[in-house]
């Protein structure tokens, strides 16, 4: 798999097309980190680790919705494995006036826009979220 956060952003978009109530994708420290990000901003319940049925580990995605709406109502990948999107702390983008969230690894941490802009860091735009 070449894009393992928007394989994870994929899913989550599917699941909450469908309804579901939970999703499940591979683990690794990097999907958790954007998860925690999710989870902060409030659109997402949760998630837990855990293990399929081969002894891989996975992180099950508790998904939230407002009456009967998915709270996330659109994820887009920024920064990809062939076009890379790096942007000083003054460029980083605010996503539908300030309602949304873009999701920023920097060296101190995977955080949110408004988190990188009191620390007055820049770094790679993972993704948005409205």
């Amino acid at each position: 798999m070449n894009d393992p956060i928007g394989d994870m952003l994929t899913r989550i978009r599917n699941s909450q097309m469908r309804g579901k109530s939970t999703v499940s994708t591979p683990a690794s420290k990097l999907r958790a980190w954007v998860l925690d990000v999710l989870a902060d901003e409030g659109y997402i319940r949760g998630y837990e680790k855990g293990t399929d049925e081969r002894g891989h580990p996975t992180l099950e995605i508790a998904l939230k919705y407002y009456e009967g709406t998915p709270v996330i109502r659109e994820v887009k990948r920024v920064s990809k494995p062939g076009r890379r999107v790096y942007m000083g702390v003054s460029d980083i983008p605010q996503v539908r006036q300030g309602l949304g969230v873009s999701i920023v690894s920097t060296s101190q941490g995977v955080m949110s826009d408004a988190k990188a802009r009191a620390a007055n860091i820049g770094g790679e735009v993972l993704c948005t979220v409205f």
